[in-house]
């Protein structure tokens, strides 16, 4: 395995994952140089004051240097000028996770996917707590892995690290080997930076690359993946919710072989039963026992905006769903809320194709409350389905669809598109949501 001691290492990005990179790089008495092209000024306090090198550069030109090593930020795609450079010269180029797991002393499992790998990463942490297992998160999921390997005392030696993995990542992935690795799922996503689908696939499969065969390693996939690049003697164990994988959803359980594991809370709807169904695997792969994983589901609490019930007003439930940027999300979201829905939804969409869940929005919701840039296309493509109405903003579509609202029904904010028309983030979406319940008429 590849040793990063002692380095004289170019990070490109001040972002983040930058930062944990270039500490870590310190840590191993190399020296530090960050490349960005538009530095804040909490950003070159930040890296100036722990004596790293902050350099403001040009797009078209990659810093003069000394360099023998180029870290990248996942932010950075593989055609920026940059990195075309540093192949030029010859230059070895990882990611801030490569640099991370070479040092990581504890255990690694990852997660990849298109949908879903936050609330997967989160359960799996919160039961291997829950049962006297020490996990931490990191990756994608928010704390980059070079940041926990300096918090965590003795680089992590007796601490499993679970890792939420983009496709960004993964570009520049070389050692990585997870002892639990899984593909969530595969739907298209980034195909603006990867191009094809292909080459989006070909990259998730890069999770497995480097995985050896031992004790208790596994490779999970959803039925119908094939398995290509999972090395030989890597045992591969499938999962959802056909009745020949290993590991299946069904209403209330999980089935595996003999073993029945209870299922309660949020995962135990058709949607989301395929993640449990991982879920529960990865968990008994590391030791846990049925009834482990089972108080692990039923005390699951669910990440802020992701299909998140906010509580009642007038016998009316309210669901924050505001991650559901895609119309895909959208989609799922009402076929786990099931009949009397109303529906907030819009933003800036991703997609062109509105008319793919006429047979949701028919089945499962009585109206839909429209704000953004979108109300004017989904009006269009909505209305000969189901009554719509353009409201314009959060406070005014809440308002309309609570005063509408029949004790048993709910109102599931779930926009099927990007926020930034509006707020700042999809967290300040779900916030402002949230907000306007707040204020409503008990």
């Amino acid at each position: 395995m590849a040793r990063y001691d002692r380095r004289n290492a170019l990070i490109l990005g001040a972002g983040r994952s930058g930062l944990a990179a270039a500490r870590v790089i310190l840590e191993l008495h190399g020296r530090a140089a960050v490349a960005d092209e538009n530095w804040k000024p909490e950003a070159l306090a930040a890296f100036g004051s722990e004596g790293i090198s902050c350099i403001r550069a040009q797009r078209e030109h990659l810093p003069d240097g000394n360099f023998d090593l180029v870290i990248v930020s996942p932010s950075i795609p593989l055609t920026h000028p940059w990195l075309i450079t540093a192949r030029d010269r010859g230059l070895a180029i990882i990611s801030e996770l490569e640099l991370a797991s070479v040092y990581w002393r504890g255990e690694t499992i990852a997660v990849t996917g298109s949908k879903g790998k936050s609330s997967v990463i989160k359960c799996l942490t919160d039961t291997l707590n829950l049962a006297g297992r020490p996990a931490v998160t990191a990756g994608n999921y928010g704390i980059p892995l070079c940041e926990r390997l300096l918090e965590c005392p003795d680089f992590g030696a007796g601490i499993i690290a679970v890792t939420e993995v983009s496709s960004f990542q993964l570009e520049h992935t070389r050692t990585f080997s997870p002892r639990i690795a899984a593909i969530l799922n595969i739907q298209p996503d980034h195909l603006d930076r990867h191009g094809t689908m292909e080459a989006y696939t070909a990259l998730k499969r890069k999770i497995f690359q480097a995985m050896r065969p031992g004790p208790s390693v596994a490779a999970f996939l959803p039925w119908g993946l094939s398995p290509l690049g999972i090395p030989p003697g890597v045992p591969l164990l499938r999962f959802g919710r056909e009745a020949w994988v290993d590991w299946r959803y069904t209403r209330g359980t999980i089935v595996h072989g003999e073993t029945k594991i209870a299922l309660s809370g949020v995962f135990d709807n058709p949607i989301l039963g395929q993640a449990a169904s991982l879920i529960a695997g990865m968990l008994a792969q590391l030791g846990l026992t049925p009834e482990q994983i089972a108080a692990g589901f039923a005390a699951y609490q669910p990440l802020p905006h992701r299909f998140q019930r906010l509580g009642q007003k007038r016998g009316v439930t309210f669901i924050d769903d505001s991650k559901a940027t895609s119309l895909t999300a959208t989609q799922a979201a009402l076929k786990m809320v099931g009949q009397g829905v109303r529906l907030i939804a819009g933003g800036l969409l991703k997609e062109d194709d509105l008319d793919f869940l006429d047979e949701e929005l028919e089945d499962c919701a009585l109206k839909a409350y429209l704000i953004g840039q979108a109300q004017d296309a989904l009006e269009a493509a909505w209305r000969p389905i189901l009554p719509c109405e353009k409201c314009g903003d959060m406070a005014t579509a809440v308002a309309r669809a609570f005063a509408e609202a029949q004790p048993g029904e709910t109102i599931l904010l779930s926009p099927g598109a990007a926020s930034f028309d509006q707020y700042p983030g999809m967290g300040a979406r779900g916030d402002d949501f949230a907000k306007q319940m707040a204020n409503l008429p008990d």
